[in-house]
C-alpha cells in the first residue's frame, strides 16, 4: 500500500524486537502525569486570581484525564473495521461541528470562535474534526487507491474535502489547526504511494494561500513580524515570545525547580496551555525539555512502527489511519514546542497530553486507543497465522486442535 516494498523475510524481521504497546502506554502516561504536575505548578496563581481556587485547573485536568482514559479504553474495544465502515458518517460529523461552531451555538474567546459549550466544559471542534476527517481520508485512500495514484481527479477529490474543512477552520479563525490537518492529511496521502511530483502544484498553492492569509489579516502579519524579531516590540506583538524565551533562559541546564517559575506569575500569557513547554524549560531546564522531547519522540516513533507493521500485515486501512493519527499528534507537539522556542510564529496549539484542555486531551486519548487497537488486531492476526503454521485448523476466528 505505502511507498517501498519489502520481501517476506524482511517484513517478518522488521522491528521484530520492538514491543510498541508497552512503549505507547509508558510514553503516553508519562506525558499525561507530567502535564498534570506542570498544570498544577503553572496555573495556581492564575486559578487563585480568576477562579478563587488555586487547584481549579488541575482538578479539571484530572477529571479530563480520567474521562480520557475511559474513552481510550472504549476506543481499544472498537474494531478498526468500524472506523472504516463509518467514513461518511465521520466526515459528516467533522464538517457539521465545524459549521455549528460558527452559529450562535459557538463560544468566542479572545476573538476566536472555536468552542461549543457542553455544560461543565467546552468542546474545541477542531480536535473532533481532525480525527473524523483523518478517518474518512484513510478510508478514501484504501477504497480509491488506484484512482488516487493514477489520476488527477482521484488526487484532487480528497483535497476538495480538505479545502472545505480548511475554509471553515480559517473562518473561526484557527490557522494552527488548519496547518496541522492539511499537513497530516498530505503526509498520509503521500505515504499511500502518491508521487511527490503531484504534490508540487499543491505545495505552491498552499504557500500562496498561506501568504495571502497572513497578509490580509493584521494580527497574523504582526505575529510573523514579531516572530522574525520579537525583541523589537517586546511589550506588544513580541510579548509572548520574549517572555517564553526568558523562561528558557532562566531554566539554564537543570532549571529553577518545580514551582519556582517566575514567568508563570502573570508574565507569560497562557502559561498552562499553549506555552506550558516554556514553564517546563524554566523549572526543569534543558534536561527537562529534552525528557519531554524524548517522550514525544518515543510516542511518535511507536505510532509509525504500529502503522508500518499493520501495513506489512496487509491491513491497509489500519496502517493509513495509524499514519494519519501519528502525524496529527507529532505535528501538533512539534509545532507547539517550536512556537515556544521561537522557531515558528505564535499559534494557538496545545501540547498534546501536557497542556491544559479537555478537548485536546480526550481526543488524543481516543487516538492512542485506536493505535493500541490496531496493534492488538495485528497481533491477533499474527497469532492465528502462527497457529496455522503449526498445523492447526482455524475456523471462524477460533483455533481447534
Amino acid at each position: 500500500m505505502m511507498h517501498g516494498s519489502l520481501s517476506l523475510p524482511d517484513r517478518q524481521q522488521l522491528f521484530s524486537d520492538l514491543r510498541p504497546l508497552p512503549l505507547l502506554i509508558i510514553s503516553s502516561v508519562a506525558l499525561m502525569v507530567m502535564g498534570v504536575v506542570m498544570i498544577s505548578s503553572a496555573s495556581m496563581d492564575m486559578a487563585a486570581e480568576t477562579a478563587g481556587n488555586s487547584y481549579h485547573y488541575v482538578i479539571r485536568q484530572l477529571i479530563f484525564a480520567g474521562i480520557g482514559c475511559f474513552l481510550a479504553l472504549v476506543a481499544v474495544n472498537v474494531p478498526v473495521a468500524w472506523w472504516e465502515r463509518s467514513g461518511w458518517l465521520l466526515l459528516g460529523v467533522g464538517l457539521l461541528v465545524l459549521v455549528l461552531v460558527l452559529t450562535p451555538l459557538g463560544r468566542t474567546v479572545n476573538g476566536s470562535t472555536r468552542w461549543i459549550p457542553f455544560g461543565l466544559f467546552n468542546v474545541q471542534v477542531s480536535e473532533v474534526a481532525k480525527l473524523c476527517l483523518i478517518a474518512y481520508l484513510a478510508g478514501y485512500v484504501v477504497r480509491r487507491r488506484d484512482e488516487l495514484l493514477n489520476t488527477w481527479a482521484g488526487f484532487l477529490k480528497p483535497l476538495v474535502v480538505l479545502g472545505v474543512a480548511s475554509i471553515l477552520l480559517v473562518i473561526q479563525p484557527d490557522f494552527g489547526a488548519t496547518v496541522v490537518l492539511v499537513t497530516a492529511a498530505a503526509g498520509m496521502i503521500f505515504l499511500s504511494g502518491v508521487r511527490l511530483s503531484r504534490f508540487m502544484p499543491l505545495i505552491g498553492i498552499l504557500v500562496a494561500l498561506g501568504i495571502v492569509l497572513v497578509v490580509t489579516q493584521p494580527y497574523r502579519l504582526k505575529r510573523v513580524v514579531s516572530y522574525l524579531d520579537p525583541w523589537k516590540d517586546q511589550f506588544d506583538t513580541g510579548y509572548q515570545l520574549t517572555q517564553s524565551l526568558i523562561a528558557f533562559g532562566r531554566g539554564e541546564w537543570a532549571g529553577v525547580g518545580l514551582g519556582n517559575s517566575i514567568q508563570k506569575l502573570f508574565y507569560l500569557p497562557e502559561a498552562h496551555t499553549d506555552f506550558i513547554f516554556a514553564i517546563i524549560a524554566e523549572e526543569f531546564g534543558l534536561m527537562g525539555s529534552l525528557v519531554v522531547l524524548a517522550l514525544f519522540a518515543v510516542l511518535v516513533v511507536t505510532g509509525f512502527v504500529i502503522a508500518r507493521r499493520a501495513e506489512l500485515a496487509n491491513m491497509p486501512f489500519a496502517a493509513c489511519f495509524s499514519y494519519g493519527i501519528t502525524l496529527l499528534i507529532g505535528l501538533q507537539a512539534g509545532i507547539n514546542m517550536a512556537v515556544s522556542t521561537g522557531l515558528l510564529p505564535t499559534k494557538g496549539l496545545t501540547l498534546p497530553l501536557v497542556s491544559y484542555g479537555g478537548s485536546s486531551l480526550m481526543i488524543t486519548c481516543i487516538s492512542l486507543g485506536i493505535l493500541a487497537r490496531v496493534e492488538m488486531e495485528r497481533l491477533d492476526q499474527q497469532r492465528l497465522a502462527n497457529e496455522k503454521k503449526r498445523g492447526k485448523r482455524v475456523r471462524g476466528g477460533a483455533v481447534y486442535d
